[in-house]
């Protein structure tokens, strides 16, 4: 159904052409009601509505909006007939006599069922993104963008309002906040968010959904909210799937590909994703002293092959029971290198090689069983899902400015081992004129890490290995919750509100070969999170939206854990185990206004934060040139912004979608031992525009503008990129061309500086502006069934992002 709805757009403005006036006949009448899926029930929008008179005439008509339901006025007082058309859905016609007695009409709800014949027929595809407001989301339908063409989903992000994303370390912004959850269809991942992500082709991508303020239905985690990425899954009759290959060149060239194939036949439907990428990427970063003649240089760089594939079957038993398997495997080896100098007047004193070798490894399992209970709505979902995940690493530093001490030459080897346990029951209910949801979930999350450090020394002129430490941290975290959400519509009025109950138990134990005692780290909460929502459609032109949600940030295993972190020559990391969760109360306000050939976003947020998780950067006593960062918890925390998006199809050749977000924080922290407190304000700005040149040939050049950015280690000036691509269609439209330049003016540079505790300038230059040549071939249609399932979102805080 879903890939019906733009090809019937594309027709929607032929309906009316020809429409005459009835003359002599007063036109008062009025006729509401609502459309839906006669099998799912769902509300369908953009519903074609055709009036005719007696004689066959049009005399007016209308669609329907995104909660399915209709109002046409000025209708003739007279006996006319009412057409409901919709592509892939048999078409409706009803006689209907409007009168003064009977001057208003509702046809309560509509049932529409499903056209097979069109839908074994119909393929559309998608030629841009589309954004959708929900209640409680918005939701980006990827498209084929082609600025995301050959890209990771990652990268995707930085064609997502609201979405920042810092290619140097890895971490992502939602509204100025990288306190995110990050999933994949829902569920989580025991990856790091950007290592995961850059393993997925946005090819493989159907939409994004950015969950600003999560209901009670969604686990609390994450103070600006949550990203899902839904990949494809085209449960379509018959064979179908799409291939994408590619290379892109930089300083380095890079290869990747993807594969997405989908059977269904009967009542099995089988599907798989699978991408493979292959290179290195490189990053540069220098640091100066402005105090001293001191100064660093630090070469990455990250050479990997990785493979994903997620893999699964739905079994639709029969009109009431569905039950669904999937799998996803991700396999990572990396050679990742760090070539660190250190030069203090003029005088090379640190140049270490440090080597690492990771083999990732996450395995993810799922078990999923619906029941609908009745047509009504009424159904229970019952779903267990386990993910292990294991990443050995080993490194490796050498002395190259006096081999002869050795004095940096040691072995780490790493043991990082992870097993998340997710199980939840969902039942939802039709009740009282809405929607009632009961659900019940247990989080059980374990992590071992074990680092045992050797060191090579010399005696009598004989090399040899001392051991120089063995340190383990057990970390395991159970959640136990329930939640209830109710939904209820009114005319114009949309309300949802909700409370999640969560029992939250930690336990956390640092052993190592030095230190004989030991204290476990331990904490226990029972929290209580309500969430409520107003949608207030004035006409179907104009929404105005209300949100409001409380938010936890529990603090993350590299928050806590006892392990010194070596991020740089002069930067060390280190946990704080006496941190607590930081609690946000969360509002948002947003207004939607349909136009003429596009639609206007803008919305405004404010967050207040307490027990704020802040940054404590301090002198290293053992050694005055470097940093100590740790954490602290805070008093209280403030942020606000305001949002605008758009899109606008100016020509039938030209169309604009520009995006800009104002964000106005504050960030508390130690410096050299004194309080600080930073007000930042950030401006960011994308523009992207699509021409449409021939039938088969398209352009698409895009902009992205951020601006200065301040925290409590540094200040960051601004940026900004310009990308451009080229499509051809090619073999009958199922195939395409494509041609990408990324950072064609190279702007993609951090600058930065900082005076606390110490004064220093230095920039990151990354290997970003490249070149993209990509082929994508599509094959396949049918009639479209898609498995619903739920969504479930990642319970970890992202770490500290290395260096900075």
């Amino acid at each position: 159904m879903k890939k019906c709805i733009p090809f019937f757009l594309l027709f929607l403005s032929l309906t009316l052409l020809s429409q005459t006036k009835t003359e002599g006949v007063k036109k008062v009448g009025i006729l509401t009601g609502k459309v839906v899926d006669s099998k799912s029930k769902k509300a369908l929008p953009y519903v074609n509505i055709v009036i005719k008179d007696h004689i066959e005439t049009i005399i007016s008509g209308g669609i329907t909006n995104n909660k399915g339901t209709f109002l046409i006025k000025e209708l003739p007082l007279d006996s006319i007939f009412i057409e409901f058309q919709f592509i892939c859905f048999k078409t409706i016609k009803r006689k209907i006599v409007l009168s003064n007695l009977q001057q208003e009409i509702d046809l309560a709800t509509i049932h529409l069922e499903e056209d097979i014949k069109s839908l074994d027929e119909v393929v559309v595809k998608a030629a841009s993104s589309k954004i959708v407001q929900k209640i409680d989301r918005k939701i980006i339908h990827v498209g084929k963008d082609l600025a995301s063409a050959g890209t990771n989903s990652l990268q995707l992000l930085e064609n997502i309002p609201s979405v920042e994303v810092d290619f140097s370390s890895g971490t992502i912004n939602l509204r100025g906040n990288n306190n995110v959850r990050v999933l994949i269809d829902g569920k989580p991942s025991n990856l790091s968010p950007a290592q995961l992500l850059k393993q997925i082709p946005a090819a493989s991508v159907k939409s994004v959904e950015l969950i600003t303020n999560p209901s009670a239905k969604y686990n609390p985690e994450g103070m600006s909210g949550i990203i899902n990425f839904i990949l494809k899954k085209n449960t379509t009759i018959g064979f179908n799937g799409s291939i994408n290959i590619g290379v892109e060149h930089s300083i380095n060239t890079r290869p990747t590909s993807s594969l997405d194939l989908n059977y269904r036949t009967g009542k099995v439907n089988m599907y798989a994703n699978y991408s493979f990428d292959l290179g290195e990427f490189e990053t540069f970063s220098f640091f100066d002293r402005t105090d001293k003649e001191l100064y660093q240089n630090i070469d990455y760089v990250d050479n990997t092959t990785s493979h994903y594939l997620k893999t699964g079957i739905d079994f639709y038993i029969n009109k009431k029971n569905t039950l669904s398997f999937y799998t996803s495997q991700n396999f990572a080896d990396t050679d990742f290198s760090i070539n660190s100098k250190v030069v203090e007047n003029n005088n090379l004193v640190f140049n270490a090689p440090n080597l690492s070798k990771y083999n990732t490894k996450e395995q993810a399992y799922n078990i999923d069983y619906k029941l609908d209970i009745d047509d009504k709505g009424q159904n229970i979902e019952f779903e267990i899902n386990y993910t292990k995940t294991t990443n050995p690493q080993n490194d490796f530093v050498i002395e190259t400015v006096n081999p002869s001490s050795k004095l940096y030459n040691y072995e780490n080897t790493i043991t990082n081992n992870s097993d998340t346990f997710l199980a939840n029951l969902d039942y939802t209910k039709p009740i009282a004129g809405g929607n009632l949801e009961l659900g019940f979930e247990a989080r059980i999350h374990t992590t071992f890490n074990n680092i045992i450090t050797d060191q090579e020394i010399e005696t009598g002129g004989t090399p040899a290995i001392v051991p120089r430490g063995n340190t383990t941290f057990n970390y395991d975290r159970d959640i136990y919750s329930g939640y209830v959400n109710y939904t209820k519509e009114f005319q114009k009025l949309t309300f949802q509100g909700g409370l999640r109950l969560e029992h939250f138990t930690v336990n956390g134990l640092f052993e190592n070969t030095v230190q004989t005692a030991t204290k476990p780290y331990e904490d226990t909460f029972f929290t209580i999170y309500p969430s409520a929502y107003f949608t207030y459609s004035v006409s179907d032109k104009n929404e105005f939206q209300l949100g409001y949600s409380r938010r936890v940030d529990r603090p993350g295993i590299e928050q806590v854990t006892p392990i010194q972190e070596w991020t740089s020559p002069l930067t060390t990391s280190i946990g704080n185990q006496t941190l607590l969760p930081q609690f946000t109360n969360s509002f948002e306000i947003n207004y939607t206004r349909n136009i003429k050939n596009g639609y206007l976003t803008f919305g405004t947020f404010y967050r207040h934060t307490t027990d704020k998780i802040g940054r404590i950067i301090n002198k290293d006593l053992t050694n005055t040139d470097r940093q100590l960062l740790s954490y602290e918890n805070y008093d209280t925390s403030d942020s606000y912004g305001a949002e605008f998006s758009s899109s606008f199809k100016l020509t039938n050749w030209w169309s604009f979608r520009p995006s800009s977000s104002l964000y106005f924080q504050e960030s508390e922290g130690i410096i050299n031992n004194q309080n600080e407190r930073i007000k930042n304000n950030r401006f960011t700005a994308n523009i992207s525009n699509s021409f449409k040149v021939t039938k088969k040939l398209s352009f698409q050049l895009s902009g992205m503008y951020r601006g200065k950015n301040e925290n409590v280690q540094f200040k960051v000036k601004p940026f900004f990129l310009v990308n451009a691509a080229a499509q051809l269609s090619v073999l009958d439209g199922n195939g395409a061309i494509t041609v990408r330049g990324t950072d064609i003016f190279d702007g993609y540079k951090l600058d930065f500086s900082a005076t606390n505790p110490f004064a220093q300038t230095g920039n990151f230059t990354l290997e970003y502006s490249s070149i993209y040549f990509g082929f994508s071939y599509d094959f396949g249609s049918g009639k479209n069934r898609a498995r619903d399932r739920k969504y479930r979102e990642k319970n970890e805080t992202q770490g500290s992002g290395g260096v900075l």
